[in-house]
């Protein structure tokens, strides 16, 4: 199967964004940059893209060159701006579906969130 081809399922969207984020244990919303950001404990793990077709979320710098070279379709950096901070990029046109993300979202939540919620 292509990427975007869904077999009948829609694309993920920047509201599925916004409800996955929100499902995670003391998730909140708040406005930087003039775009919507998710925090836990005061700590960003994920933002939407100024054209809610992107997200960036937390991920450890030296992870980031193999998940980019094995699906450069779904995962970027942005050059000159993500280069010194642990974040990758993600095109959600490219997400097979609402539990990829979900697995995304969580992955970059546990690397923000304090051990206590962790558990």
């Amino acid at each position: 199967m292509k990427s975007g081809d869904r077999d009948g399922d829609r694309a993920v969207t920047a509201d599925d964004v916004r409800t996955v984020a929100l499902e995670l244990p003391e998730a909140t919303e708040k406005l930087a940059w003039g775009q919507p950001t998710f925090r836990v404990a005061g700590k960003i793990f994920v933002s939407l893209g100024d054209d809610d077709t992107t997200i960036g979320v937390k991920c450890p710098r030296e992870e980031r060159g193999e998940l980019i070279a094995d699906e450069p379709q779904k995962f970027f950096i942005k050059h000159g701006h993500d280069d010194n901070y642990n974040f990758l990029r993600v095109r959600l046109s490219a997400l097979e579906d609402v539990e990829e993300l979900r697995a995304i979202l969580l992955d970059s939540w546990r690397q923000a969130a304090p051990k206590r919620l962790i558990g």
